[in-house]
């Protein structure tokens, strides 16, 4: 049992290492095409903490400003109940529509490059709140990278989801990265 748990706690590190070694170097390229003036910013949303921890790692790694997405209200462990039909991010979530409200910000796009986007899949997809994000600012012209946290699901199908959903914008394949 111990062999298994040092197997598994391994594979974990090369996982996590390899995600944010991916992700610099996706910053890395930026600035190589674009120069050493590339502006990264990483805004996430995190509603455990979770993709707040490797969020703070990518920004280490980049150099990127760190931007929280931060809910106007923020949700609640009943609200984060999947299993309650009624429970705020199921309601969310089956709506295609919603748009949560966020937070202000004066986040000015025009400085920024390249904008890593992190979330926690919900339901195979990024939680509403992230198209919140979107939709608030311009990030036409942006490289865009995605970045998730998740429990057992993939990244693919969630960046398939913003890629349809913003076909003007240059998103990038998806990482999903573990805390």
């Amino acid at each position: 049992m111990k062999t298994i748990r040092k197997i598994m706690t391994l594979a974990m590190a090369v996982a996590m290492s390899s995600g944010i070694s991916a992700c610099r170097q996706a910053g890395q390229g930026a600035q190589k095409a674009e120069g050493n003036d590339t502006k990264t910013l990483v805004a996430y949303f995190s509603a455990t903490g979770t993709t707040a921890r490797v969020a703070q790692r990518i920004a280490n790694e980049t150099g990127g400003e760190l931007h929280e997405i931060a809910p106007a209200e923020p949700y609640t462990a009943a609200d984060l109940d999947w299993h309650d039909e009624q429970s705020r991010s199921t309601v969310e979530m089956k709506d295609p529509k919603s748009r949560p409200a966020i937070k202000a910000d004066s986040l000015d796009m025009a400085a920024y490059d390249v904008v890593y986007i992190g979330y926690p899949i919900w339901w195979g997809v990024a939680p509403r709140v992230i198209n919140t994000f979107i939709e608030s600012h311009d990030l036409k012209g942006k490289r865009i990278v995605p970045f998730a946290t998740s429990g057992g699901s993939g990244v693919d199908e969630s960046v398939d989801a913003l890629k349809a959903s913003y076909p003007e914008l240059d998103i990038e394949k998806g990482r999903l990265m573990n805390d």
